[in-house]
C-alpha cells in the first residue's frame, strides 16, 4: 500500500529562488493550458497533451518531465471538477453558482503543488540531501529533515512520486512510498464504530471517544480569531498567521489516536471494523442554523481514512455498512421507532424496554451489520450464522 510521507527541505537562498521560479512557471503553464482546455473542450490528459506540450515546454522552459506533470495536474484538476459539478457541490443546474464555475476555467495559485517523479528528484539518504530538477538546472545537495520515523521511510522504503510543496514560507517534499501491508485475518466478528458530533466515536464494547474536548478547543480558537480580525493590528495579523491551520493540526493528531486505538483494539480481539459509510452527509442531512458550523467542521471523512490505512497495515478487515436507522433501532430485538430516541445520549427501547447508550447501541448495530455484509461477500454459500455477541 502506499503512503504519503512529508519531509522539510532546507534550501539556501539561491536554491530557494530557484524552487521559488521553477514553481511559478509551472503553475502559470498549469493556468495556460487550464484556458486552452476550456477554450477547445479538451480535457483528457493524451488528447491535450497534443495541443499543448510544444508551447509550455518553449515559453515557460519547462523540461519534458515537468510539461507532461502539469498537463496532466490539469486534467486532474477538471475531473475532480466535472466529478463535484455532477454530485451538485456547485448547486442545481442553472444555478447562478453553478453556471460561474462551469464557464470560469480552472487556475491554479504560484506556489500550488507540484509533481516530481524520480527523473526530476533523485534522494541521497545518507548525506539527507536530495537533487531536484529547476528551471534554472538541477539544484544539487538541498539538505532535507524530518522525524525519525519519516528519515527512516524515505530512506529504507521505494520513493515514488513526490510533491514540491510551498507552504507558509517553508518548503516540503510530499513523497510517496510503498509499506508492506498485513496478512490479513479472517475476522472473528467485528467492532462497530459509530461516529458523531458529540462524541467524534463509540465503540461496540461501550468506549466512547468524547468530542466535547476538541468541540471546546474549537470554540475558543473560533473566539481568539475574531478577537484578533476584528482587532486589525500588525501584532494582530502576525499572530493570526502564526496560529494559521493550528486548530487543523490539532483535530488531525486527535484522528489518529482515535483511529489508532480503535483498530488496535480490533487487532488484539481479532475481529474487523465496521463503520458507517457517511458519503455525502452534508447534503442529506437538515440542520439548524448553531449545528451547521460544528457538521461542517467534523473531520470524519478524515477519520474514516485513517481507520482504512491503519487496518490494512495491520491486516485487520474493514467494511462500511448503510447507517440508516442504527441510531433508531434497539440492538436486543430488533424493534425501530423514532421515539426510542427520547434524546441525545439516551436509548429507550418501547417494545423490549431495554436501556443503553444511544451511541453504543448504534454501534452494535453497526457491528451487526459489518458481521452480516463480511458474510454476503466472503462466505456467500456458507449458511448465515452470527459471530457477534449482541448486549
Amino acid at each position: 500500500m502506499k503512503l504519503v510521507v512529508q519531509v522539510k527541505l532546507l534550501p539556501t537562498s539561491e536554491q530557494a529562488s530557484a524552487l521559488t521560479a521553477t514553481l511559478r512557471a509551472c503553475n502559470e503553464a498549469a493556468s495556460d493550458v487550464a484556458r486552452m482546455a476550456r477554450d477547445i473542450d479538451c480535457y483528457r490528459n493524451y488528447d491535450l497533451r497534443r495541443h499543448a506540450y510544444h508551447g509550455i515546454r518553449t515559453d515557460y522552459r519547462l523540461g519534458a518531465q515537468a510539461a507532461q506533470h502539469v498537463i496532466k495536474k490539469v486534467a486532474d484538476a477538471y475531473t475532480t471538477l466535472h466529478a463535484n459539478i455532477t454530485a451538485g457541490n456547485y448547486g442545481k443546474p442553472g444555478s447562478q453558482r453553478r453556471r460561474r464555475v462551469e464557464a470560469t476555467p480552472v487556475r491554479f495559485r504560484w506556489d500550488a503543488a507540484q509533481p516530481y517523479d524520480a527523473r526530476m528528484l533523485s534522494w541521497q539518504s545518507d548525506s539527507r540531501t536530495v537533487s531536484i530538477w529547476t528551471i534554472d538546472g538541477r539544484c544539487k545537495g538541498v539538505a532535507y529533515t524530518g522525524s525519525p520515523e519519516q528519515l527512516k521511510a524515505v530512506a529504507e522504503l521505494p520513493v515514488g512520486e513526490s510533491d514540491l510543496v510551498h507552504r507558509d514560507g517553508t518548503w516540503f517534499l510530499c513523497a510517496t512510498v510503498e509499506v508492506a501491508e498485513a496478512d490479513p485475518v479472517d475476522p472473528q466478528g467485528f467492532l462497530g464504530v459509530d461516529l458523531g458530533v458529540v462524541n467524534i466515536a463509540t465503540d461496540s464494547d461501550g468506549r466512547v471517544y468524547a468530542g466535547e474536548k476538541l468541540s471546546r478547543y474549537r470554540r475558543r480558537q473560533l473566539r481568539l480569531r475574531a478577537r484578533l480580525q476584528a482587532k486589525g493590528t500588525k501584532s494582530a495579523r502576525r499572530l493570526l498567521a502564526r496560529r494559521k491551520r493550528k486548530e487543523a493540526r490539532h483535530a488531525t493528531d486527535t484522528n489518529h489516536v482515535i483511529s489508532k486505538s480503535i483498530v488496535a483494539e480490533a487487532a488484539r480481539t481479532s475481529r474487523g471494523v465496521a463503520v458507517e459509510q457517511l458519503t455525502g452527509i452534508r447534503q442529506r442531512v437538515r440542520l439548524r442554523k448553531p449545528q451547521r458550523a460544528a457538521v461542517h467542521s467534523w473531520a470524519f471523512a478524515q477519520l474514516g481514512s485513517f481507520l482504512t490505512y491503519k487496518a490494512r497495515r495491520a491486516g485487520v478487515a474493514l467494511v462500511q455498512v448503510d447507517p440508516a436507522y442504527t441510531s433508531q433501532t434497539c440492538a436486543q430485538c430488533g424493534h425501530r421507532d423514532k421515539r426510542n430516541r427520547p434524546d441525545q445520549a439516551t436509548f429507550i427501547c418501547r417494545s423490549c424496554g431495554v436501556v443503553a447508550h444511544a451511541d453504543r447501541n448504534a454501534a452494535v448495530n453497526i457491528a451487526q451489520r459489518g458481521v452480516d455484509g463480511w458474510g454476503a461477500v466472503n462466505r456467500p454459500h456458507a449458511a448465515p450464522r452470527c459471530t457477534q455477541q449482541r448486549g
